[in-house]
């Protein structure tokens, strides 16, 4: 076999239907937009758009907002921790920060910051340096002889701080 022998399966790739060939064609006068005007044009979206009556999303009242200065935090809980600590992914006598918990696998990416969670357990005493815990999470880390340091999350560059 050489390469100008190689072919297709019969009827594997069908021929092009060309539109608005005549009536005869199956295809023709509306080309199988089946209306005439607006819609039959090319580059039209309409969407929305309910005849001149105030459409839908105009008539529905708004509701709340989006807060772009929220900081995005990665949620962390006691419990992923611990079993970090358990397959020897994180020391328990170094400080745990953003970059080690990445380093250990347990954040795909580091966003602003890291708020910790009592969900599970801590038997190992650490020592934390994140953005933000639960009450319950730090009463949960000095229970188990550890401390939590809340550190102020990352701000972008030129950002200014509301205090």
């Amino acid at each position: 076999m050489k390469l100008n022998d190689l072919r297709d399966n019969p009827g594997a790739t069908p021929a092009k239907t060309r539109v608005g060939r005549g009536i005869g064609s199956g295809k023709g006068k509306t080309g199988g937009r089946g209306v005439k005007g607006q819609k039959s044009r090319s580059g039209v979206a309409i969407k929305g758009f309910e005849g001149g009556q105030m459409p839908l999303h105009r008539r529905l009242p708004k509701r709340g907002f989006t807060n772009i200065f929220a900081k995005d935090l990665n949620i962390v809980s006691l419990g992923r921790v611990q079993t970090a600590i358990d397959a020897g992914l994180l020391d328990a006598k170094q400080t745990v920060t953003v970059e080690t918990l990445k380093a250990a696998g347990i954040l795909r990416r580091v966003k602003d910051g890291v708020r910790l969670l009592s969900d599970g357990e801590l038997k190992a005493a650490v020592t934390f340096e994140i953005a933000g815990a639960s009450r319950s999470a730090i009463e949960a880390v000095e229970k188990a002889g550890g401390k939590v340091n809340v550190i102020a999350p990352k701000t972008p560059a030129g950002e200014a701080k509301a205090e």
